[in-house]
């Protein structure tokens, strides 16, 4: 019995040998060669531990899933695991052409497929952007006289923000029509605060959710300097109980016979005028660090329970009251030769900290939402200290931080 895994994350996050340790049988690991680099680990010359472990270029999706199953046909795997969502599709690939347990295609398809997911959910009562998937320049251009600006542009599949766009007047609007559309979901700007809720599933039934609030933009990962702040909503939050609501309605309306036992990672607009208003949702854990801040909320690590639960191995009972509150500051990378770095916290309310880069590196610009410099995940009683603790942290960060000119 063979698990496979397709791994287009650092590995630091995810100790498979310790979370497997009572599987019985065996581990092999596709993972993607770039994340090592990006996220300053070393690339393995081993197998380390597992029963194979290689590395390969991931751009080429085809080329991953051609990988993918030949390892499946030589391991005789039983259990494949994608918990990137650039590898969901492929994973869901493998498990449908060897018949294999877990989520197929027709599974996760709801899930990745932006303009199915919002039909969908629509159709269940739950609030969506005007949006269309236009054919043409002048389908753009209706839409754009019907709603008026900002538009928002983002691949159909896409992920990490990779390929957004956020349009606010004609003439940056002519300018992106001058390039072939592309497999695009064209929609409406809504206005208002980003929250995400996070949680898992097991068994068709949500055992773990809970909420947060950008303090950011998403999309300007590529532009911004400072320090980004993502922090946890208290228990008695009016928004707390409503975000969730509308998170089980909305995994009610995607769910499949084959998808019972999943992470998730909802995105949804808090607008000026107090509605909630659903932007994407995943099924599998969240990136970033927020499987951290879940440590420190819940002692609960979402991708380590995910792992376990697709393998068929049983999880801890969860007590779903929060121990404390808790977030995330993220730096993201931003191109030039590096000259100094933030120490590492003392404080007692940081509880991680992570430093992807060190005097002396030229670095490039961040390639997407999840490529960041600094990290770090701390924690306080309420939600209001706890973003004054990131702030602090952020700022500190900011000040540390020296990026020149690369020679």
């Amino acid at each position: 019995m063979t698990l496979l895994i397709l791994h287009r994350n650092p590995l630091e996050p995810f100790p498979y040998d310790r979370w497997l340790a009572d599987f019985d049988g065996d581990v092999v690991i596709l993972a993607a060669r770039d994340k090592f680099e990006s996220f300053a680990e070393e690339i393995p010359t081993t197998n380390l531990g597992y029963a194979h472990f290689e590395t390969m270029d991931f751009r080429d999706d085809a080329l991953v899933l051609k990988r993918a199953l030949e390892l499946a046909a030589e391991f005789d795997t039983k259990y494949v695991i994608g918990h990137h969502e650039g590898d969901v599709d492929n994973a869901a690939r493998v498990r449908e052409e060897r018949g294999l347990p877990g989520p197929w295609t027709a599974d996760v398809y709801p899930f990745r497929d932006k303009a199915l997911m919002k039909k969908l959910v629509q159709k269940a009562g739950v609030e969506v952007a005007p949006h269309t998937v236009p054919q043409s320049p002048d389908d753009v251009r209706e839409f754009a006289w019907e709603h008026g600006f900002p538009l928002v542009f983002k691949d159909r599949a896409g992920f990490n923000a990779i390929g957004l766009r956020i349009l606010r007047d004609q003439a940056e609007l002519d300018a992106y029509l001058e390039e072939p559309l592309g497999d695009v979901l064209l929609e409406a700007f809504v206005p208002g605060k980003m929250c995400h809720v996070d949680g898992l599933v097991v068994d068709g039934e949500t055992v773990l959710s809970w909420p947060s609030q950008y303090q950011y933009d998403l999309a300007s990962f590529g532009s911004d300097p400072g320090a980004r702040v993502d922090v946890t909503l208290d228990p008695d939050d009016p928004l707390t109980d409503r975000l969730i609501a509308l998170t089980d309605k909305t995994l009610a309306a995607l769910r499949t016979p084959g998808l019972q036992s999943h992470g998730f990672h909802a995105e949804i607009f808090h607008t000026p005028d107090d509605r909630l208003v659903l932007c994407e949702i995943a099924s599998r854990p969240a990136g970033a660090k927020v499987r951290e801040v879940f440590k420190t909320l819940f002692d609960v690590n979402l991708a380590e329970y995910a792992t376990r639960l697709q393998v068929g191995l049983p999880i801890p009972e969860i007590d779903r009251t929060p121990k404390r509150m808790s977030g995330q500051v993220l730096m993201m990378k931003r191109p030039g030769l590096i000259s100094e770095v933030p120490q590492t916290p003392e404080d007692t309310w940081v509880e991680y900290f992570w430093l992807y880069g060190k005097p002396g590196q030229v670095v490039p610009p961040a390639g997407g939402s999840s490529d960041f410099l600094v990290a770090a995940v701390a924690s306080a009683p309420t939600r209001a200290v706890c973003e004054r603790r990131l702030r602090e942290l952020g700022a500190r960060f900011v000040a540390q931080t020296k990026i020149g000119e690369a020679p």
